[in-house]
């Protein structure tokens, strides 16, 4: 859902979504390294000991209170999350304080040293200082209190055009961007690592929220669902403002298409697939079985969901979110929209990451019903009408190497394309119709889809003898009897998936040479910590943008609006209207490339074969 700003790398961020098992002592935390009875290549001692240097740097200087967010001036008088942020202020979206905290254990687990388990103690402790009274986590924490908090949502939250999920305080916890997931990951890990009773009960806490927050039978079809956010706030909006409507096209629709999105069942962004992955692992370690038919009807939801058009039987798939209930005559399980540039339409990407999650369970379970209606949703993606022109470069740049739209009308089976007017949230809004041009840049109206790897894999499964299938299944972590351990890293790696899950599965760290470890440890500013190349930037707030109309094009194509807009936006382009200039991307300490080299250096260090 979300892109990354002035704080990020260039480099990815790493996502923390899950575990493997099966190759460390039952029922406990990895146990960390010993001390060879040969001394390690001396290199490999140099890097262990960079990796404590850098760690100890952004523990004790660039942390607030063990919190992070996602970037810094080497200063530290600019501080940036998604949007920019007060230094008060931490990140528990990834890759901010979780997944700094994820980091930490995992050099704790290649050396040994003390230290990194003290900077990871003090995180784990923000990130429990952070969770919501209900058990999750919101996006963002302010250790000045709800009051500063407010107020940032209220000056800075508020005039970010494109980012809605922060234009307004609900003082609840979320389940988007993986937030609460990994946070509830990190206290999961830290209280298998020594036992402390305050990382159990914060994982407890998370336990309940996730249970809590699952739709029940009572909600029908949408048993076994997630929403958005928990709990639910009764003064959520409902739709976003038009302002200077007259602007729209003709034809074109516009807002919040099923009211508050925050209640609807959600795919957005695989809440379903982190939340069924967080439960296996606490099934697996903590040898919580009670949880095994959350995880079962959290599944059943996803199949149940797959929406097939009543008068056009080809179109079969999942939207972003779906109703959880009846909504303006609308039944539940119909695909919805949410937020003012997700129209409601099927979802070509979430409906691709949703095949995948169903082929997976059916790997866990053995239960072919995970399969049945799979072919239906592979061939609609490869409906003709979907597909992106083979022009597409030419009618849009930003559609380039994408081959089918993101958003599909229901029914029609024709692509809809996100636009916007205006100049800022005061005086633009979003729109969709069916114009290929001139599409926003932040959210892609174009996907890349590969249904050739989804038939192959459907192909395979449905191939499977019974024998083989339950042979399979023998391994499946959610058939555990007696606990196993999670793997020795969390970030070194890819990001998890379910195969990583099974009995015996093991993830190795990828090779890294120690020329490649020689340039990491170089590049240490001071021999201390790690800058890099920031692509984006942002307008201060300096207050609510104009609601008189602007009818130029300068920011329809653009991350960002005029200069009251705080979104973030590429140094590099910015809209070409005065006073924007190019700018060079600058040279920032950020959470994702920290994440980043420590990973590279304690898969050097401490390999995994």
């Amino acid at each position: 859902m979300k892109r990354r700003q002035f704080a990020i790398s260039i480099l990815s961020p790493i996502a923390l979504a899950a575990c493997s098992g099966g190759d460390n002592e039952a029922g406990s935390a990895f146990v960390p390294t010993a001390p060879s009875s040969s001394p390690p290549a001396p290199f490999q001692a140099t890097a262990a000991e960079a990796l404590k240097r850098a760690a100890s740097y952004m523990d004790e200087v660039v942390s607030y209170r063990g919190g992070y967010v996602w970037s810094y001036s080497p200063d530290l008088t600019q501080t940036f999350g998604e949007m920019e942020a007060k230094r008060t202020m931490l990140w528990l979206q990834p890759p901010g304080t979780s997944s700094v905290g994820h980091t930490y254990l995992d050099a704790y687990h290649a050396t040994g040293d003390e230290r990194f388990y003290q900077a990871c103690d003090r995180t784990g402790k923000a990130v429990a200082a952070a969770q919501h009274s209900s058990g999750g986590w919101n996006y963002i924490y302010d250790f000045a209190g709800e009051e500063s908090l407010k107020h940032w949502y209220e000056t800075v939250g508020m005039n970010g055009w494109r980012l809605e999920e922060f234009q307004h305080y609900y003082g609840n916890a979320t389940f988007d961007d993986a937030t609460t997931a990994v946070a509830a990951q990190l206290m999961l890990r830290m209280y298998l690592e020594k036992k402390d009773p305050l990382y159990l009960a914060a994982t407890e806490k998370a336990i309940k929220f996730i249970l809590d927050a699952q739709f029940g039978p009572q909600f029908g079809i949408a048993d076994g669902g997630w929403p958005q956010r928990f709990p639910h706030n009764p003064n959520a909006i409902t739709s976003m403002p038009l302002p200077n409507a007259g602007q729209l096209p003709a034809g074109a629709r516009a807002g919040m298409e099923d009211s508050d999105y925050t209640l609807h069942v959600t795919f957005n962004d695989d809440v379903m697939g982190e939340n069924i992955k967080f439960l296996t692992m606490c099934v697996m370690t903590l040898g919580r079985r009670d949880l095994v038919p959350h995880i079962t009807r959290a599944m059943d939801c996803m199949q149940r969901m797959q929406w097939t058009s009543s008068t056009n039987p080809a179109q079969s798939g999942w939207s972003l979110q779906h109703l959880s209930r009846e909504t303006n005559g609308r039944p539940a399980g119909a695909p919805a929209g949410a937020r003012s540039y997700e129209p409601r339409s099927l979802a070509t990407h979430t409906t691709q990451t949703n095949i995948q999650q169903l082929l997976g369970y059916f790997t866990l379970t053995g239960d072919k019903k995970y399969l049945s209606q799979l072919q239906k949703a592979i061939d609609w993606l490869k409906s003709p009408s979907i597909q992106l022109p083979a022009n597409v470069a030419t009618l849009n740049p930003l559609l380039a190497g994408r081959n089918v739209a993101t958003f599909i009308e229901l029914d029609t089976n024709e692509p809809l394309y996100i636009h916007r007017y205006g100049s800022n949230v005061h005086n633009g809004a979003y729109f969709f119709n069916k114009d290929i041009t001139n599409t926003i840049s932040h959210y892609s109206s174009g996907r890349s889809v590969d249904t050739a790897a989804l038939q192959k894999r459907l192909d395979e499964l449905n191939a499977m003898t019974q024998a083989q299938i339950d042979a399979m299944v023998a391994k499946s972590p959610l058939k555990v009897t007696a606990a196993r351990a999670l793997p020795k890293y969390f970030t070194a790696i890819r990001e998890v998936d379910f195969p990583d899950l099974f009995e015996g599965a093991v993830m190795k760290t990828p090779v890294v040479p120690e020329t490649e470890a020689k340039t990491i440890v170089a590049a240490l500013v001071e021999g201390k910590y790690w800058t890099a190349p920031v692509p984006e930037i942002v307008n201060p707030y300096r207050g609510n943008g104009p609601t008189t109309p602007y009818t130029g094009t300068a920011y329809r194509s653009r991350h960002v609006g005029d200069v009251y807009d705080t979104s973030p936006y590429p140094a590099d382009v910015p809209p070409d209207i005065a006073p924007y200039v190019k700018r060079d991307k600058p040279e920032f300490i950020t959470t994702s490339n920290f994440i980043a080299r420590m990973g590279r250096l304690i898969s050097f260090v401490s390999p995994v074969v």
